[in-house]
């Protein structure tokens, strides 16, 4: 079965991107937070808290660290309601994902190099399908 097959590579291969990170000051759990909030400045704790697939108080307790180490900050989005709380990325906090970016970018490159041409074709004939099936279209 496919399924069979390609469940462990794919983990494998995640394990190997989020290592890439590991080396850094913040973690692939940050740098995940933050490369969400850069494609949606102004975001909710809560709404930022469904799309990572944790609690609000846990990425609220994530948002303080981010923010603590420059790397994210809160402001009132609506002098109206004055609970809701947006996040958006300082410009260190936009550098940490472009180094993150770039690094996974790199790791990804170089093993891609030692591919046989037929092999390289393959992959790429399968990114759209590989798309449709983590959602497409999430900020990476």
């Amino acid at each position: 079965m496919l399924a069979n097959r390609l469940r462990p590579v794919i983990l494998h291969l995640a394990r190997h991107l989020r290592r890439e990170l590991q080396t850094g000051t913040v973690t692939a759990g940050q740098v995940e937070i933050l490369a969400l909030v850069t494609g949606r400045p102004g975001i909710g704790i809560n709404e930022l808290a469904g799309l990572v697939g944790i609690s609000p108080p846990s990425m609220s307790n994530a948002a303080d660290k981010l923010e603590a180490a420059g790397l994210l900050v809160r402001s009132r989005e609506d002098p109206a309601d004055r609970r809701r709380v947006g996040v958006t990325v300082t410009v260190e906090g936009e550098r940490v994902v472009r180094s993150a970016r770039s690094s996974r970018t790199a790791w990804l490159a170089e093993r891609l190099s030692r591919l046989t041409a037929e092999e390289t074709s393959a992959l790429g004939a399968a990114v759209p399908a590989l798309d449709a099936i983590s959602g497409g279209g999430r900020p990476r």
